[in-house]
């Protein structure tokens, strides 16, 4: 059986899965517009195409910008572990620091809306390393798009 990145093993037997649309890309530009966490199993399912989309680039060996930008309701993600705690009313400590740090030595710029910090009350000793503050996450996201980056919303 051949096992994917993230998934369940592949049968090799005759149900098995056969990549009708291959595709293999010389260069991607990417910002990922992150307003909420939904889950595939306990894993946030932005993080997991993250986790996708920049290991196809390293396979492809392809030029990237990779961005993910975290705003409103997914904001906490981006958060170093005393600021979560404060924010969530807990004491665990932000559970997402591991996944937001190997984005980011996967080569993934991280983000957080300035707008979601300033409503929250975060600055950037709040914040996990790496993770810069834009002015919002509208004003970035279209100033991305309008570079060539292309848009997915998560």
């Amino acid at each position: 059986m051949t096992k994917l990145k993230g998934t369940k093993p592949v049968s090799k037997s005759n149900n098995s899965l056969v990549i009708d649309i291959p595709v293999e890309l010389q260069q991607v530009k990417s910002v990922h517009s992150i307003g909420a966490l939904q889950f595939e199993g306990d894993l946030p399912a932005s993080i997991f195409h993250l986790q996708l989309i920049t290991g196809d680039i390293a396979d492809w060996k392809a030029q990237s910008e990779v961005i993910a930008v975290f705003h409103t309701n997914a904001g906490h993600v981006t958060l170093n572990d005393d600021a979560y705690n404060t924010s969530r009313n807990i004491a665990t400590g932000n559970p997402y620091k591991d996944l937001v740090a190997d984005l980011t030595k996967r080569g993934v710029k991280v983000e957080l809306c300035g707008a979601t910090a300033r409503v929250n009350g975060w600055n950037n000793a709040d914040l996990l390393p790496s993770v810069r503050i834009n002015l919002d996450a509208m004003a970035r996201t279209i100033e991305l798009v309008q570079q060539g980056f292309v848009k997915i919303t998560e």
